[in-house]
């Protein structure tokens, strides 16, 4: 004869309800978000506001590279506050611009800016 072994069975058990967290964000998620959007108040600020540049009004929206570019040029080169020479001034802020819009940029306003770079070059006599 065999042996039998008796087996008891446990009550099924209810699942616990699982709990959704993306619905509420951590506190480290509301931070960076809080962060990042106070980030892009102050880039706007500088962009509009720049204690080195006097810039035309809307002058990244203009379509024409090169007269962005002379934009920029004669900001540089009008401005007394800036802390180095009209070239680096012009170009640095308009790097600013572009690395700060990031990806919200259009793809054809990134490759106008870009190409505003190489003319803010030739407009300069510097080597492209």
């Amino acid at each position: 004869m065999t042996a039998r072994t008796h087996h008891t069975t446990k009550p099924a058990r209810k699942k616990a309800a699982v709990r959704k967290t993306s619905a509420r964000p951590s506190a480290r998620r509301r931070a960076a978000t809080h962060k990042s959007a106070t980030s892009k108040r102050w880039s706007g600020r500088v962009t509009k506001h720049s204690n080195a540049l006097d810039l035309k009004q809307h002058v990244f929206t203009l379509h024409d590279p090169k007269k962005i570019a002379a934009s920029l040029k004669r900001s540089a080169e009008r401005s007394t506050r800036r802390k180095t020479n009209p070239y680096r001034s012009a170009l640095s802020m308009l790097t600013f611009y572009i690395n700060r819009a990031g990806k919200t940029l259009p793809k054809t306003q990134r490759e106008r800016l870009e190409r505003a770079k190489g003319e803010l070059k030739r407009q300069f006599h510097r080597d492209a």
